[in-house]
């Protein structure tokens, strides 16, 4: 189970990143969408992100020649996923959508491949009937921004080989990340079930009145000295993809999260956080 080289599938904010962080530290890597306008937005950004590395002297500019040989943006998922000894999937948060995906990736790739799955709470066990060896599946969970966050949860589902983790994890560590091992799955994993019951406080309190978004950030970074407070954490991961984690939850449970309305009305004005300039707060 030697990684060599990865597809990320999902050319968005975190396929992306995950795939441009492989190709930096050495490996091929192929960011997949099926979205035309996706691949060129990827080609430019990365074109960007690499030129300011060079920039603030973080890179010299052979070796940014050197990822550039790496690193590789396909819309069609059959070539994109040739030759890879890894894919991620990192396409939206959508138990159907993934399901689908995982399905259509099993018939391009070797049973020896493994197939890694970046969702933020779904369990990979959910995805374990749409290949043919889900001893091969596991989470691989990143954090955002995953150019700049090191640390990874790596996601032992009942299905998963250990040596599966294991080349997960030599693959993190080897590509500057500090992972862990989860020997069980559970939703949400570790981090985040600690950062989700500090949310539905922050945000039942703000819901009901008790004080403001801003107010509430400031407790949270000033009172326990966390980087920045939940609703700044919110904005930088992105509206829509937190609206779409409250949507499944409320179509599953018939209970809207705390906040489920502003972060709507939010979305459907494009204000999406750090990226769009505008959410809870305005950046620009």
């Amino acid at each position: 189970m030697d990684i060599k080289s990865v597809c990320a599938a999902g050319g968005g904010t975190m396929g992306r990143q995950i795939a441009l962080n492989a190709a930096i530290f050495g490996y091929t890597a192929t960011v997949f969408d099926i979205k035309p306008e996706v691949c060129e937005d990827v080609v430019s950004w990365a074109e960007e992100y690499l030129g300011q590395r060079i920039a603030k002297g973080r890179l010299t500019a052979e070796a940014v020649a050197a990822v550039k040989e790496r690193f590789f943006v396909k819309k069609d998922l059959k070539e994109a996923v040739e030759g890879a000894d890894c894919v991620i999937e990192a396409v939206p948060e959508n138990l159907e959508i993934k399901r689908d995906f995982f399905k259509q990736l099993d018939g391009l790739v070797g049973e020896d491949v493994i197939l890694a799955t970046n969702s933020s709470y779904m369990v990979s066990s959910l995805f374990a009937d749409c290949v043919k060896n889900p001893l091969r599946l596991a989470n691989m969970h990143y954090y955002h921004p995953a150019l700049v966050m090191k640390f990874v949860e790596v996601v032992q589902g009942p299905h998963t080989a250990p040596e599966t983790c294991q080349a997960l994890m030599d693959f993190c560590k080897s590509t500057g990340k500090t992972p862990i091992w989860m020997k069980k799955e559970i939703d949400g994993f570790a981090a985040n079930r600690i950062i989700r019951a500090i949310m539905a406080e922050a945000k039942w309190l703000v819901q009901n009145e008790y004080l403001s978004i801003e107010d509430m950030d400031l407790a949270c970074e000033n009172g326990l000295g966390h980087p920045m407070g939940p609703f700044r954490l919110l904005d930088l991961s992105g509206l829509d993809l937190i609206y779409d984690m409250m949507r499944a939850g409320y179509e599953r449970t018939g209970v809207k999260d705390d906040c489920h309305d502003l972060v709507e009305a939010l979305v459907k004005q494009g204000k999406l956080g750090r990226k769009t300039g505008h959410g809870f707060y305005d950046y620009e």
